[in-house]
């Protein structure tokens, strides 16, 4: 897809791959990067620190708008509900993503710890960090008891290890989380941007559509990508705003009156970020 690309724009193109979302944010910090394709936790760091823009959104070939994160346990685990789970303080074991993966851990954060007042890192008994594909494996050889992942990831698993998938049962399911996004450096002249945008966004739409789609599918059953700005971020900035209050609501203040203006500055402060990602930029 990325030789592709680079005809069209008549450009070269070098890819960068790393393993953490930590590498990626550090490599988009250092502007070492000039597009990137990131999750929107991610996207949202490099739009507010990074002086980048969202492009471009993934659409699936499936039509669906998003995905979502999913708690995993064994197929034969005592484990039939989350009510079941939140019996068990300290004694289960607990997979999950790194803190800047919103499947693998802000949304279940956020949606299952944070209201209720807990922190997975404090709840469960041990707690390990690595990447969707090896938590799930954990989980299936009964290395820990719990672990997070997502529907689009499951999916990919289930192809690459199914006799271990046959292990797995779904615990629990999170609301939508919206589709990865295409940003940008700011910094690239205007005209860049906009035939950049326009070459991912017709990707697989024109006379090569059989050709590209199929390289597409690759890549997880991608159907393309569609035009969109910094409001997609919206959600996710929400999800941080939420999950920040919660964990307001649940720490040790001196006073109600610390307590409220730390909720006050959480507020205002997503009320700006809101504000700013709805702002319209200047057309790629």
């Amino acid at each position: 897809m990325l030789d592709d690309l680079s005809r069209t724009l008549h450009l070269p193109i070098h890819s960068l791959s790393v393993s953490t979302y930590e590498g990626l944010g550090q490599a988009m910090a250092e502007e070492r990067v000039d597009f990137a394709f990131v999750s929107g936790r991610l996207a949202l760091d490099a739009v507010t620190q990074d002086h980048m823009q969202v492009i471009a959104q993934l659409a699936r070939g499936n039509g669906s708008r998003g995905y979502y994160s999913v708690l995993l346990v064994a197929k034969d685990s005592p484990l039939h509900s989350i009510d079941d789970l939140f019996q068990q303080p300290g004694r289960l074991r607990y997979a999950r993503g790194e803190v800047l993966s919103v499947s693998g851990y802000l949304v279940p954060e956020t949606q299952l710890f944070a209201n209720r007042r807990l922190d997975s890192d404090t709840f469960f008994v041990n707690v390990s960090v690595d990447n969707h594909q090896n938590n799930a494996l954990a989980v299936a050889n009964n290395e820990v008891d719990v672990a997070t992942n997502n529907t689009a990831d499951l999916e990919r698993f289930s192809k690459r290890f199914p006799d271990q998938y046959a292990k797995l049962r779904v615990l629990w399911t999170s609301s939508l989380i919206p589709h990865a996004v295409i940003v940008i450096r700011t910094d690239l002249p205007a005209d860049l941007r906009q035939r950049v945008a326009t070459a991912l966004t017709t990707y697989a739409k024109g006379k090569n559509a059989s050709a590209e789609l199929s390289k597409l599918q690759l890549i997880h059953d991608i159907s393309g990508f569609t035009p969109a700005g910094n409001e997609t971020l919206v959600p996710f900035a929400d999800i941080e705003f939420n999950l920040e209050r919660r964990r307001a609501y649940s720490a040790q203040w001196v006073s109600d009156a610390a307590m409220q203006a730390r909720l006050h500055k959480i507020d205002a402060e997503h009320a700006a970020l809101v504000k700013r990602l709805m702002a319209p930029t200047t057309p790629p």
